[in-house]
């Protein structure tokens, strides 16, 4: 059973500090957390103080956007009613999700497709004729 989903700034016990958008599932009387887009805040500090934020994905190697935690990897969990964070987070969801459709393939008007044989033969020549 699925309950409905909030959002959440989550502690692992790893010590990653992750917000996300968040749902609870019962199995097999275990708890586990569908987490949906987690990402991972820093503020960006300067001399006179706080002037921003980063976000990142929490795992920059996958392009999935939903994981599963099981609740006995987590150290804490916070709802979430700041409006501030809640708008950050959707705006990096919806950026990364147009980020990812429109990704272009790689084409000959950007520039000289080879492979690494051709470029070896060609650093050779240029390499020999230095000499």
């Amino acid at each position: 059973m699925i309950e409905d989903d909030f959002y959440a700034t989550l502690k692992l016990k790893t010590g990653e500090e992750l917000f996300a958008r968040v749902a609870a599932s019962e199995e097999d009387d275990r708890t586990m957390l569908i987490v949906s887009n987690p990402i991972i805040v820093d503020e960006i500090r300067t001399k006179n103080g706080v002037a921003g934020y980063k976000v990142e994905p929490w795992l920059k190697t996958t392009t999935e956007d939903m994981f599963i935690i099981n609740l006995e990897d987590i150290l804490t969990l916070s709802e979430s009613s700041d409006i501030e964070m809640i708008m950050m987070y959707q705006d990096y969801v919806r950026s990364s999700d147009k980020t990812t459709r429109n990704e272009s393939k790689i084409n000959r008007r950007m520039g000289r497709i080879g492979n690494v044989n051709d470029v070896k033969e060609i650093l050779e020549k240029i390499f020999k004729s230095s000499n």
